[in-house]
């Protein structure tokens, strides 16, 4: 396998430096990508990162994943980034943990030769006291090469320059590298476009400091066909850990990507080899109402970041909501699953204690809770046979509930019609 050929066909090139296919042609290269510590888990951002240190080992190369314990201490040097806050060091060592058990569902970390690794540059800069960074990294990369690099960027920002934190901050990003290369024979990096800048001043400062050669490759920005933000939803990120995104989220995610985006994205997240991806290309324009591009990208993702038992309960799950699936399927979810499952639907609460002597369906419909404005509606919808709990039709407005007709002693599920839901919980 040619790894810069895979990226190419799969639309995932962005730019490469002179002389990285010759290096990658003439045997294994260790190389390295770096990930923020940011959260205890990555989200569906980072994963054309991963995708890329895949594609890289499968080549037989070796991967390295950097964390960046140390320049997660000092946050986003620019004050511009919410979600890059300056971290202390317990919770850093939290989030690395997390970010390196998720790496391990990707990557072999136990193959020979080409196993890949995972390095914090925390360890190599905790005893680095800041007058010999001066004298060995600061030295040899001046002010004015990196306002050079960075002019064009400034120029469209309209930034009048950096600040001396985002010197340093790109300093230490080259060192990384610098020091990967010294000490793990990373002839190396890799990032999205956005990192062209940080990678080349660490193949400057290899060439500067040692006279060493190092490389630089980028992956294109993943961008949606609309112009929105990839990876973003109004719940805010779509992340790898279950606990934060729910896999049934997770699954609908990549379910709900338009056909434009689907034929992006099934050549850069999945490892479907391009007779397969045309195939499914070809089958999806002949029927694109099948959605075949986002069922076969979401049941690919899914498995591989959730597990196959994670994704069929996903896929139970959708048939639930959208299909005959019976009321026992939630007994086989979590409360917190069955929570993920209803997020945005209109829920409302009931004491367990008034369920005791159990409550007419009118009344629980629309006194106990606001499932209908008026009693007069619920008896209205219920007579003519629109109302159902639990999945059961409800027969009459006499019907009564009670305790037993909870599900894990906590939930009821109303439907108006087919598609409005509604949840009734029992605290």
């Amino acid at each position: 396998m040619n790894f810069v050929e895979e990226l190419r066909w799969r639309g995932m090139l962005h730019d490469i430096m002179p002389g990285t296919e010759d290096l990658l042609s003439k045997g294994m290269v260790s190389g390295y990508i770096g990930f923020d510590p940011t959260a205890d888990s990555l989200h569906v951002g980072s994963l054309a990162q991963i995708m890329t240190m895949i594609h890289f080992q499968r080549a037989g190369h070796k991967p390295f994943a950097l964390v960046g314990g140390a320049t997660g201490m000092v946050g986003d040097p620019s004050g511009k980034s919410a979600e890059r806050n300056l971290l202390s060091e317990d919770v850093l060592q939290r989030n690395l943990g997390g970010i390196k058990s998720q790496l391990e569902k990707f990557l072999d970390f136990n193959c020979g030769a080409n196993s890949a690794g995972v390095v914090n540059n925390y360890d190599w800069f905790k005893d680095f006291t800041f007058l010999n960074f001066i004298r060995d990294v600061g030295k040899h990369i001046t002010v004015n090469y990196m306002m050079a690099k960075d002019s064009v960027k400034n120029r469209i920002s309209g930034d009048a320059g950096m600040s001396f934190t985002e010197f340093t901050y790109q300093l230490v990003q080259g060192y990384d590298f610098y020091y990967l290369w010294k000490h793990n024979n990373c002839a190396l990096q890799m990032g999205g476009s956005d990192q062209w800048g940080n990678i080349v001043t660490g193949t400057e400062l290899i060439r500067r400091k040692d006279g060493g050669e190092a490389y630089a490759l980028t992956t294109q920005l993943i961008k949606k066909a609309d112009g929105s933000k990839f990876g973003k939803t109004e719940g805010g990120n779509i992340w790898l850990d279950p606990e934060k995104t729910s896999p049934y989220k997770f699954y609908q995610f990549w379910l709900n990507t338009s056909d434009e985006d689907a034929k992006t994205y099934i050549r850069i997240f999945t490892l479907f080899d391009r007779q397969t991806i045309e195939g499914l290309e070809a089958e999806h324009e002949t029927a694109p109402h099948l959605r075949v591009l986002q069922k076969a990208l979401a049941k690919d993702i899914t498995i591989r970041v959730h597990g196959e038992a994670e994704y069929e309960k996903a896929i139970k799950s959708s048939e639930f909501l959208f299909g005959n699936v019976d009321i026992t399927f939630l007994s086989e979810l979590s409360d917190a699953e069955v929570l993920a499952l209803f997020e945005g639907v209109p829920n409302f609460t009931i004491k367990l204690s008034e369920l005791q002597q159990g409550i007419n369906a009118v009344d629980l419909l629309a006194a106990h809770t606001s499932v209908f404005p008026s009693k007069g509606e619920a008896k209205k919808m219920i007579q003519g046979g629109g109302v159902a709990i639990n999945k059961a039709r409800i027969n009459s407005t006499d019907d009564s509930y009670d305790v037993t007709s909870l599900i894990n002693n906590k939930f009821m599920v109303v439907q108006k019609g087919k598609k409005n839901y509604f949840l009734i919980i029992a605290v």
